[in-house]
């Protein structure tokens, strides 16, 4: 399981009818992270609370149909996505995208 953040996607896609990311990393390595794992995995303040850490998305409330209606890369560190539930406010840095990807379950 690596969680090297010096590796970087040379190439992502929204692969919508299997609804999931492809990434293809700098090292050779390529995942496919599922939309709904991903949004349930959002980093954002609304999402994790900033001073404990703790999980405050219900992953119960994210629809299982849910899927990226815009997709745009932050920097040269991370991903911000807008999902079809409204959410826009998550930046995915490599290394946590990275991370998702030792989590998904094989395609």
């Amino acid at each position: 399981m690596s969680r090297d953040s010096s590796f970087t996607p040379t190439d992502i896609k929204a692969d919508r009818p299997n609804g999931r990311f492809e990434i293809a990393w700098s090292d050779g390595r390529s995942d496919g992270i599922p939309f709904r794992a991903m949004r349930c995995d959002c980093p954002c303040a609304a999402c994790v609370s900033e001073f404990t850490g703790e999980r405050l998305l219900d992953p119960a409330k994210v629809p299982e149909a849910i899927e990226p209606t815009a997709v745009e890369l932050a920097g040269n560190y991370a991903l911000k996505v807008r999902w079809s539930d409204g959410h826009d406010t998550g930046l995915y840095t490599w290394s946590h995208l990275r991370r998702l990807g030792d989590d998904a379950p094989a395609a």
